[in-house]
């Protein structure tokens, strides 16, 4: 039976220009600009190695406006506190006096157990009024729900919570997927508030495969770029590519299930403050464009998908012409940067065969098929600084996907180039005019 989530999901859609989402904002919106924000954050309070304010400190100087801090099965509340020694072994360098030179001794509370040095880490409503200022920066409350079935790691992220979400397992990959987003979207009823969920790094131990992305009907946002080295955004020779995960789920959705597309999101999944090894700040955002930098103003506009996701590459706007069914780009160029922008999709008559991966031993593995290279095509590719794709009405969705020839300043794998995601458009809901 399709749950609450999925109804009002399809009521969304069906009242949307010809069934699509238009990145255009609402009318209410017409004053909206573009938003920066990460939304999967580490501290101290789990894996992260430095401590939040020194965090936040540092996405505030580096531009952006909001931040969801997601420690793993825990909010920043209460009384926690964490050794130097503890710290450092995750890779803090100096981190308490550092943490001290920047907030003062008289923020900074130590105490000494059996001799050595623990520090209390702040809650975040104790830290959020030194960094919260109108129509500047947000905190978010969030948490990484982090789940797993049998060896296989399940991550959701919650941004804007109320409480803490108890990780709810399941009797299979999808269910455990399933099962936390509906946690999820029940205390978003329960608060009236929007609380954002997505799926983080679906190649993270090669967990989630698309048909996974594409069954769990409730999903409706994943992480389509993971800043975190080990998070296999490539894929291999027996994975697809994050990326290409998202085209084959989108497919078999609208071509076979009737349910609206995935969003892609970028994020930092940030745990290391000191320096730029391992998962460091910077690499993935998304960029909202938005009315007010409030959190409903914020997660609505993502919710109507006017937003994108980037490694680096600055978009001037994205827009989409339901009326007649054309995708505009324009970037944000930089002096010297060539830039080639690709529109991907599916169309309708595209070639249905799938086989399964299997081992040198013939045995099928249990990870994403293979599918035609029809799914997830290049329909057309621009280059320059401005693109315009007119949808010719066979397409069940076009999404863009821009690269830039300048390298990321930290990037997270060998031969990265800075990219932005733009969200899937033209497609239609079941009963949608033509």
């Amino acid at each position: 039976m399709r749950n609450s989530l999925w109804f009002v999901l399809a009521l969304i859609a069906s009242f949307s220009a010809a069934g699509s989402v238009s990145t255009r904002p609402a009318r209410a919106e017409d004053a909206a600009r573009w938003y920066r924000g990460n939304l999967h954050t580490h501290s101290l309070w789990s894996d992260g190695n430095d401590f939040p304010e020194m965090i936040c400190d540092w996405y505030v100087r580096n531009g952006y406006h909001f931040l969801g801090l997601s420690d793993h099965n825990i909010l920043s509340r209460g009384e926690k506190w964490i050794g130097t020694e503890a710290a450092a072994k995750r890779g803090s360098i100096g981190g308490l006096e550092r943490y001290r030179e920047r907030f003062g001794a008289d923020w900074v509370v130590t105490r000494e157990q059996e001799g050595k040095t623990e520090v209390r880490l702040k809650t975040l409503e104790e830290f959020r009024p030194r960094f919260e200022k109108p129509g500047a920066f947000l905190l978010l409350e969030a948490e990484e729900i982090t789940d797993h079935y049998q060896s296989y790691p399940i991550h959701v992220n919650a941004n804007n919570v109320v409480e803490y979400v108890r990780p709810r397992g399941g009797d299979s990959i999808r269910a455990t997927i399933a099962n936390n987003l509906r946690a999820v979207e029940e205390q978003s009823r329960r608060a009236g508030r929007p609380i954002l969920a997505h799926l983080n790094h679906p190649n993270f131990h090669y967990a989630v495969t698309a048909e996974d992305m594409a069954a769990v009907v409730e999903e409706r946002f994943y992480e389509v770029y993971n800043g975190h080295p080990g998070v296999n955004h490539l894929g291999d020779a027996t994975h697809a590519s994050v990326e290409r995960q998202w085209d084959i789920a989108n497919t078999i959705r609208l071509a076979r299930m009737n349910a609206p597309p995935l969003f892609g999101l970028a994020t930092d999944d940030s745990h290391n403050y000191f320096g730029t090894r391992g998962a460091s700040s910077g690499r993935g955002w998304v960029m909202v464009r938005a009315g007010k930098l409030e959190p409903d103003a914020i997660l609505n506009a993502m919710f109507r998908g006017d937003f994108y996701a980037s490694s680096g590459v600055a978009l001037k706007d994205v827009a989409f012409d339901a009326d007649h069914r054309k995708l505009a780009i324009a970037v944000d160029a930089e002096p010297g940067v060539e830039y080639v922008t690709e529109f991907i999709g599916t169309r309708a008559g595209h070639d249905t065969k799938v086989e399964p991966v299997r081992d040198a031993d013939g045995k099928e593995l249990n990870v994403t098929q293979r599918y035609s290279t029809d799914v997830g095509a290049v329909l057309a590719r621009v280059a320059g600084p401005s693109a315009e794709y007119a949808m010719r009405g066979d397409e069940l969705y076009v999404r863009a996907v821009v690269t830039a020839s300048k390298e990321p300043a930290n990037p997270s794998f060998e031969g990265q180039k800075q990219q932005a995601w733009t969200q899937p458009v033209g497609w239609r809901m079941p009963g949608a005019p033509r």
